[in-house]
């Protein structure tokens, strides 16, 4: 390979590499530790380690025939799921689109929580419900359910932060919108608000409509199937520019977690 070819593949992967630590490093210390946060850390690591004594692992990794074909199959496999990830956000792409479709009538709109931070909606969590807002708007006979727990740190569950900014924003009515204040996952949200589901007479068969953040609608919409959703109806808000891609990457491996964790 060109020297000018493997220097290039070098500051590439060290440039992605240190990305990603930060990233993750940054998730890790305010407590989100999890697949999604763990594994591209270590991704990084590795990807850094390589940039930066790539001639040095080369060297070394030759010397041993086994170690030889242990080193190229784990680059193969690599290629396997870089291209897996390509299936994923082309995936990803086509949900965004068919969210994108006008809503049909539906007999409950349920927004997602994202996050809190001193008693007011993250950016992600504020696009969250402001997409929610006009179809709340146009379908008054819609049952509205906010959904997210207690956060670390937090007095106020999430479900009532984001009926607040609902209330304050656009000036829906508080006594229009359940609160399901217990949950603290994607899965929770959607199996708790099927109690207030049952307690208004709506039928896990009827159109439902879940608003989520793009990147978030696959493995939302495979949950929610999951647990006997019959017609979900995906509502994407989109994410931040800032960290778009960031959030794309570390959803892949979410969604890998999930299928381990038997969520869908």
């Amino acid at each position: 390979m060109p020297k000018k070819l493997i220097l290039l593949a070098r500051v590439v992967l060290v440039t992605i590499g240190s990305v990603i630590i930060v990233d993750c490093a940054v998730l890790i210390a305010v407590g989100k530790i999890n697949f999604g946060s763990v594994v591209p850390f270590l991704l990084g690591m590795v990807f850094v380690a390589h940039g930066i004594f790539w001639h040095a692992i080369r060297h070394f990794v030759i010397q041993n025939r086994w170690l030889r074909r242990l080193w190229y199959t784990l680059w193969i496999i690599f290629f396997i799921w870089f291209l897996s990830f390509g299936v994923f956000i082309f995936s990803l792409q086509q949900q965004i689109k068919l969210s994108k479709q006008p809503t049909p009538q539906v007999a409950a709109i349920i927004v997602l929580g994202s996050g809190t931070v001193a008693g007011k909606p993250t950016p992600t969590l504020a696009k969250r419900l402001d997409t929610a807002a006009p179809l709340i708007d146009s379908q008054k006979n819609a049952l509205v359910i906010t959904s997210g727990g207690v956060g670390f740190g937090q007095t106020r569950s999430e479900a009532n932060i984001m009926a607040t900014y609902l209330h304050e924003t656009y000036n829906i009515a508080f006594e229009h919108i359940l609160q399901e204040g217990k949950s603290t996952s994607t899965a929770e949200n959607l199996i708790y608000s099927q109690a207030l589901l049952a307690a208004k007479d709506v039928s896990m068969t009827a159109p439902i409509a879940i608003v989520t953040s793009d990147f978030h609608t696959i493995r939302a919409a495979a949950i929610a199937r999951r647990q006997g959703y019959q017609q979900p109806i995906m509502l994407a808000s989109p994410t931040p520019l800032s960290i778009r891609y960031n959030a794309w990457f570390r959803e892949y491996f979410a969604f890998v977690s999930g299928w381990l964790l038997g969520e869908y």
